[in-house]
């Protein structure tokens, strides 16, 4: 898990949207969606979309349209490797 990958999981304890998160990290978004893009891969952060409350999986040509409009939250998997690091 590289630095930027542990500071976006250290954000996703809770549901936070695309937006929130790119504000908080102030990172440029295409390095958010390619960070969040191997965090999916990895099973360690999963997507909601429309809202908060619906878990949709990983599709790359919607998340390239619609992703700035996704919420994310790091999985059980995520957060245990967060925490070990």
């Amino acid at each position: 898990m590289t630095d930027q990958e542990f500071d976006i999981i250290d954000e996703l304890y809770f549901v936070t949207s695309f937006e929130e998160l790119r504000q908080k990290l102030q990172m440029p978004e295409p390095e958010l969606r390619h960070a969040l893009r191997s965090l999916v891969g990895m099973n360690f952060v999963k997507c909601l979309f429309p809202n908060q409350d619906s878990e949709v999986p990983f599709d790359p040509e919607h998340f390239d349209r619609e992703g700035h409009r996704y919420y994310f939250l790091a999985t059980k998997e995520g957060l245990l490797a967060h925490n070990l690091r």
